[in-house]
């Protein structure tokens, strides 16, 4: 977001937020989504998963590599016993192969940042209710991402990542690296605990 964009976001939030903290029943949270997504069960599979794609991946990509630095290797050794004209073809042929290689690696890139994205995406969406139905047991007015709100400082008193996490866990165990929603979507607890 540019300068001059969160300035003008500013200066209409800024009126609305002063009128909020004016009042004696506001109530401010923070979650830290960063950290929740790396302590959720989800998150961590999620990791591992994309973890195991990813070296899949470059496997394969270093296998092609040091074929190809093989082949171009030969192709050394050969060129003097070749013509002009074949070797200028096999030269072609192998930077042909280079290319569509450094591309099959640019996609892969692509892809794997997609699916992580999605998996992200996925548990994310998961995490809005749950933060939802803490912050309205809880009296919370707002609550905001620590990450990326801008937040300086707030009392740990405020942070809800760990009840985030708990509730989240509960409501998606995973089971054989899926998760799997409880049978309950209202297992969050009231806050006269029942």
């Amino acid at each position: 977001m540019s300068a001059r964009k969160l300035l003008a976001t500013l200066a209409v939030a800024l009126p609305l937020l002063t009128a909020q903290v004016a009042r004696a029943d506001t109530k401010f949270g923070y979650v830290d989504l960063q950290r929740a997504l790396q302590e959720v069960d989800e998150g961590h599979n999620a990791k591992t998963r994309l973890q195991s794609l990813l070296e899949g991946k470059q496997k394969e990509i270093d296998k092609e590599q040091e074929g190809l630095r093989k082949e171009k290797d030969l192709l050394e050794k050969q060129a003097s016993a070749m013509s002009e004209e074949t070797r200028n073809q096999k030269q072609t042929e192998l930077q042909k192969k280079i290319m569509e290689l450094a591309q099959k690696w640019e996609g892969g890139k692509r892809e794997m940042q997609q699916k992580e994205n999605d998996e992200l995406q996925t548990i994310f969406r998961k995490m809005d209710p749950i933060i939802a139905n803490i912050a309205t047991r809880e009296g919370f007015t707002m609550v905001f991402d620590k990450t990326n709100s801008g937040l300086v400082f707030a009392p740990a008193s405020l942070d809800l990542t760990n009840e985030l996490v708990r509730l989240y866990n509960d409501q998606y165990k995973v089971k054989g690296g899926v998760a799997k929603a409880s049978a309950k979507k209202s297992d969050v607890p009231k806050k006269d605990g029942k």
